[in-house]
């Protein structure tokens, strides 16, 4: 191999630390959010999903911009200012005492998300090299899945014995130390970017449209399920700890991560991602059917409940590195920021509205009718991307 296409150095290695930190900072508290606005707030199901969307609407809106700023200035920086004053929010939160200040720091914490998040993709895309890029980007990935791995699992186990206030300790904790390792990552000088007029193409990457809006729809039934599921395992009245679901759907991206980043660079873009869609849409129907099935055979129902878990993450897991390099192929070099921040900007949108729909369809329906809505969306999704997205990437790639 090339000197040149060697992937693991110092840099991306500390990337790779600083990603995992932060997601488990994320992850740790994203399960128990729900429980603490019920149990300190006294908040409704259609309220929760209201104030945990603040987030995601605050990344969302601060993703084209985190974008066009990371093509126009230093990037390094720009994340090193936006990981601090998300490290930074996790003591705000020990100290908000009323639920105005709660949701103001929310939304703070998803604009520094949203643009750390954007910083850090595309920053393994300058420190790799190209030929390797499917790969650097699919074990940056398994980072954010390791965390998953742990931090709902952790953050559930320790809201059965510790207060809320030690759990936002620890994701302080992890993030201060993702931080420190955020700012030993070197990186390549880059040449100054070229004047260009301002237009909404410095913003968005209009190219990527197509495979935003067939992204957007599948991360929706997504935001629902790592946001509601444990109060959906409650309710059909699965025992084991529905921490083990984010578990088994961790495992399931880490395994996943190990072929498809290379089979991205093999050229296999669009096939991967309709392979993992494929997955997704039938995992969503297998959840709603749970709530049914629980009333039959409980057992079953429990082993099917985490057997889809371990599926979801197979396919959602194949898909990312492969959706990250659709639409960084979609662009030229001087725009990597503008590509990266469309495609999470496509993700956050879902989110945000998964995170509503699904607290307004839980309160007035039922958690299964709600996965049930999610399975249609990712059908929807597979039609998008077969009919509009693959014929539109294969006449515009660039590389």
């Amino acid at each position: 191999m090339n000197l040149k296409d060697k992937l693991v150095t110092p840099g991306y290695c500390f990337l790779l630390a600083a990603n995992f930190l932060l997601f488990f900072a994320f992850y740790l508290i994203l399960p128990i959010l729900p429980f603490y606005l019920t149990e300190a707030f006294s908040t409704g199901h259609a309220a929760v999903g209201i104030i945990l969307s603040s987030y995601t609407v605050a990344a969302l809106c601060i993703r084209p911009f985190s974008g066009f700023l990371l093509d126009t200035l230093a990037r390094k920086p720009l994340y090193l200012a936006a990981y601090f004053i998300f490290t930074a929010i996790f003591a705000g939160y020990l100290t908000a005492g009323i639920l105005s200040l709660f949701i103001m720091f929310r939304v703070v914490h998803g604009l520094a998300f949203g643009m750390v998040t954007v910083a850090g993709n595309t920053l393994v895309i300058d420190i790799t090299p190209s030929s390797r890029r499917g790969e650097a980007i699919g074990y940056y990935g398994l980072m954010n899945n390791m965390a998953m791995s742990f931090g709902p699992m952790v953050g559930l186990f320790m809201h059965d014995y510790y207060s809320f206030e030690t759990i936002f300790l620890c994701s302080l904790l992890s993030g201060a130390v993702g931080f420190v390792a955020a700012c030993l990552v070197k990186t390549p000088g880059r040449a100054p970017a070229p004047s260009e007029p301002l237009s909404l193409d410095r913003f968005i990457l209009l190219k990527g449209i197509p495979a935003g809006a067939s992204l957007l729809l599948l991360s929706i039934p997504y935001g629902m399920t790592t946001t509601y599921v444990a109060m959906y395992a409650k309710d059909i009245g699965i025992s084991l700890s529905s921490g083990l679901f984010f578990t088994f759907m961790a495992l399931g991206m880490a395994v996943s991560r190990l072929f498809s980043g290379k089979q991205v660079d093999k050229g296999r873009i669009t096939g991967i991602i309709k392979l993992g869609m494929y997955l997704v849409c039938v995992c969503f129907f297998l959840l709603a059917a749970c709530g049914t099935l629980t009333g039959y055979s409980p057992a079953f129902a429990t082993v099917l409940f985490f057997t889809v878990a371990l599926l979801l993450g197979i396919g959602f897991g194949t898909m990312f590195p492969a959706f990250n390099s659709l639409f960084v192929n979609l662009a030229p070099h001087n725009k990597r920021g503008t590509a990266t921040s469309t495609y999470l900007t496509s993700w956050d949108v879902g989110i945000g509205i998964g995170l509503t729909a699904g607290g307004y369809l839980a309160q007035y329906t039922s958690f299964d009718i709600t996965y049930l809505f999610g399975a249609c969306l990712t059908a929807s999704a597979i039609v998008l991307f077969s009919l509009k997205v693959t014929p539109h990437f294969h006449r515009h790639r660039l590389r």
